[in-house]
């Protein structure tokens, strides 16, 4: 039983189920050990107590496991409802929660089985290996406990923001090069050899997780060919949907090396997507502003961490994705987001749902400015794009012209200290 599923997702049900086997096996046959070959090690602890504290045991981590995690998942139903169920998924598959329902299991399971051992043949004493067991598993609930305290508490909106972003950061560090290293040279010579294979998704819808980009690097310079990636990272892919194209190979190449080169599953992961952690963002922002929930200050505080990334991206060498070996020949080209694609994702949906909010209309107005005065002159024309589209959508949604004068400010706090100076009569 795989601890991880072909998806590369963590096996949720699989950790308590180890756990839950081997509380049986060892409730069953340490006692049996204990009392055959360490008869020294019986406790002196009367038949009735070490009764009492099993029941106790086995009785209590019950409930407790039913109480504990009936308050997580609706902790986890809230946050999906609040945020976004793509986000709190991650919290939910957290391997601390699969641990703590195992250790939970076991402690009960153990309990329960070690009972079958009390007083064996009438002797009246009670092996003591098995209550240190019970009392060892105990300690590791409370442990388990502790952390569940803490992960449930991670599902407040501040934790959540700085989680996704983290994620964010990471991808955008492994990923992209700094600026200043040249841009890749262009991919024209694929023009010039026909298409002679192309490997077309099979089977039921699923996301496109990641790329092995080395091996098939590896597959196009043994071929002498050039591969190019239809699909994108994130990209739904559905029965016959094109997934790479192969140029100027003399045959076929082997699909089944080709298909293990491209990992699927059923969502989109951070492994190299670097777009997921600003959807997920832009996710919570537009759940906030919609208007069951109305709270454009959340929004705001996506923004914050959109903003970072958006530097941190602007700092980075985008333009990534043709592979060249030794000699200079391209033999693989891989498909990644532009800064465009970037400022879109982050700023449309905010700018089109946030509308007629003043805090979040100054907000990303002081975004669009910031970025305006650190980015690299190649960034800025793009900006300049979205700020007039910003400056137009206020114009068009305030009327009055007070309303309009207080939305075309800049506000990194969103209504907090305004950049322009107000008259007062």
């Amino acid at each position: 039983m795989p601890l991880r599923s072909r998806d590369g997702q963590f096996n949720t049900w699989v950790v308590p189920l180890l756990y839950a086997m081997a509380a049986l096996l060892s409730g069953f046959t340490i006692p049996r050990f204990a009392y055959h070959f360490l008869p020294g090690f019986l406790s002196t602890i009367s038949v009735n107590a070490a009764i009492g504290i099993y029941s106790a045991v086995a009785s209590g981590m019950l409930t407790l496991t039913g109480i504990v995690f009936s308050l997580t998942f609706v902790m986890v139903q809230f946050s999906a409802t609040a945020y976004s169920p793509r986000l709190v998924l991650w919290i939910a598959r957290d391997p601390l929660v699969s641990h703590a329902i195992g250790i939970f299991t076991a402690t009960f399971l153990y309990a329960l089985a070690s009972l079958a051992w009390v007083d064996r043949n009438g002797s009246g004493r009670v092996g003591i290996v098995s209550i240190g067991v019970v009392t060892v598993l105990l300690v590791l609930s409370v442990v388990m406990f502790i952390g569940l305290i803490q992960r449930v508490g991670m599902l407040q909106v501040t934790r959540m923001l700085i989680f996704t972003s983290d994620k964010g950061r990471e991808i955008i560090e492994t990923l992209y090069p700094p600026i200043d290293e040249p841009p890749s040279p262009g991919s024209t010579e694929i023009l010039q050899v026909p298409c002679s294979q192309t490997l077309f998704h099979r089977g039921k819808p699923q996301i496109f997780q990641a790329v092995d980009i080395s091996a098939l690097f590896e597959i196009a310079s043994s071929a002498g060919c050039v591969i190019e990636m239809m699909a994108e990272v994130g990209d739904a892919v559905v029965d016959s949907t094109p997934i790479l194209r192969v140029f100027g190979s003399g045959g076929p190449l082997p699909e089944a090396g080709l298909r293990k080169a491209i990992q699927l599953g059923r969502e989109r992961t951070f492994e190299q997507d670097s777009k997921y952690a600003i959807r997920l963002l832009v996710d919570i922002a537009i759940k906030a502003l919609s208007p069951a929930i109305n709270d454009p200050t959340t929004a705001v505080q996506a923004l914050d961490h959109i903003e970072d990334l958006l530097i941190r991206l602007g700092r980075r060498r985008l333009e990534i994705g043709a592979y060249r070996d030794a000699a200079g020949n391209l033999r693989l080209l891989v498909s990644f987001p532009a800064w465009e694609d970037f400022l879109g994702l982050a700023f449309d949906e905010i700018r089109l749902y946030g509308a007629t909010s003043v805090q979040v209309m100054r907000r990303m107005k002081a975004l669009i400015s910031e970025l305006l005065s650190i980015m690299p002159e190649e960034r800025r024309g793009a900006l300049r794009y979205w700020q007039d589209r910003l400056q137009s959508t206020v114009e068009r949604t305030f009327t009055d012209r007070l309303d309009l004068l207080d939305a075309s400010d800049e506000d990194r706090q969103g209504l907090g200290s305004s950049r322009r100076i107000k008259q007062f009569k």
